[in-house]
């Protein structure tokens, strides 16, 4: 694990220069939500010059936490996906800390519930448009229901949430000219990891929206039809726990595998480093 300075040359309007910290394979930035909140707004204005926004595929933002590091690193696929995504925020306190022994000043993991509320609350007068796409049936209207009641002017470009099956090629091609028509700014994206991101990154040339985020659960907790764990739980790194509690059958062992796998491997990093240290 080190830290970066990444430098992107896809294209002359990408990302000039981003801090980010090597998490076992995966570039994660050294952003907050503020920072985070602020590049998302300049990507969206910079997309509204039309030079520009005929040459740039859609920026793409990913929340990585523990479970997708060990995913990421399982399958060398996905970790190129995330490393080509134009903001990996660090949805996780074990990165936030990892982040911190590289001396980059980080105190709390940006998510995408948090994000996504934080963006709605700083920007909702400023008239960006927002698209939800994925959650069960009838979640999306529910979550856009709820924002636009907490931030009155939010403006809402449109809603759709595709069934759990894959969709046929017609069904792809439609849903693609859905939000293109609609003109968002924004694409929220809440179809679960891995499954949101590789849907983005399959999409980002062909669906015209500034900028795309793959929130997983940020549609069922704001559409309030799923519980977070208490504050001091999650800036603790224990809404894991939190999680576990409460839905056991479904995610015991992805936890017990993922969260064992990770700390082996930061306990075999820690090792070597110590062995290499000068005495």
């Amino acid at each position: 694990m080190n830290a970066n300075q990444v430098v992107s040359s896809k294209s002359e309007y990408r990302e000039a220069f981003r801090e980010t910290f090597d998490v076992f394979g995966v570039n994660i930035d050294a952003v907050q939500i503020g920072t985070a909140v602020a590049r998302i707004e300049r990507w969206i204005r910079e997309a509204r010059d039309s030079h520009i926004r005929k040459e740039v595929a859609s920026r793409l933002v990913t929340f990585t936490n523990v479970h997708a590091v060990m995913e990421a690193r399982r399958d060398r696929v996905f970790q190129q996906l995330l490393n080509d995504a134009d903001m990996v925020c660090p949805d996780g306190m074990p990165l936030v800390w990892g982040a911190q022994r590289f001396g980059l000043d980080l105190r709390q993991r940006v998510c995408g519930p948090d994000l996504m509320l934080e963006f709605c609350k700083r920007t909702h007068e400023k008239g960006y448009s927002h698209y939800f796409f994925g959650g069960a049936n009838g979640i999306a209207e529910r979550l856009a229901e709820k924002l636009t009641k907490q931030f009155p002017g939010l403006r809402i470009a449109g809603i759709y949430s595709p069934p759990f099956r894959k969709l046929t090629a017609e069904e792809d091609r439609d849903v693609v000219e859905r939000i293109n028509s609609s003109h968002a700014d924004v694409l929220w994206v809440g179809l679960g990891c891995p499954k949101q991101e590789l849907w983005m990154q399959k999409h980002r040339n062909s669906i015209n929206v500034p900028v795309m985020l793959g929130v997983g659960q940020a549609f069922d907790v704001h559409a309030g039809t799923l519980k977070r764990a208490p504050q001091w739980m999650c800036d603790r790194g224990l809404e894991w726990a939190f999680r576990l509690w409460t839905e056991p059958h479904r995610l015991w062992m992805r936890y017990l595998k993922t969260n064992m796998r990770f700390l082996t491997l930061v306990a075999r990093h820690e090792l070597h480093r110590k062995r290499l240290r000068p005495n």
